[in-house]
């Protein structure tokens, strides 16, 4: 399965009460279960920079990866980017391939 990386930004609002924060996340990671039980998560992290989570996991095609995005938008984020990633050995072969 094709790997994504989902890079997200919350409202400044969603991050002042921890309590919240928390069932957010819950709330948001419930949905997308439901909706995509095919993703497997593999992992989530709080990050430094522009945004605020990035979340690694694997799905199927790229429209269970853009239903994952469109769902945190619609719980929430203020911004939703998934980038499509390729294992460094797998993008190497393709280099050794096109020389």
């Amino acid at each position: 399965m094709p790997t994504f990386v989902l890079m997200t930004r919350l409202a400044p609002e969603a991050v002042k009460d921890a309590e919240v924060r928390r069932a957010m996340g819950r709330a948001w990671l419930q949905k997308v279960k439901s909706t995509c039980p095919e993703v497997v998560w593999k992992g989530h992290y709080a990050i430094l920079g522009a945004y605020d989570f990035m979340d690694i996991y694997d799905a199927p095609s790229v429209e269970v990866a853009h239903k994952v995005s469109l769902i945190s938008r619609a719980e929430g984020a203020v911004t939703a980017e998934s980038w499509q990633a390729l294992p460094y050995e797998d993008f190497m072969g393709l280099m050794e391939e096109i020389e």
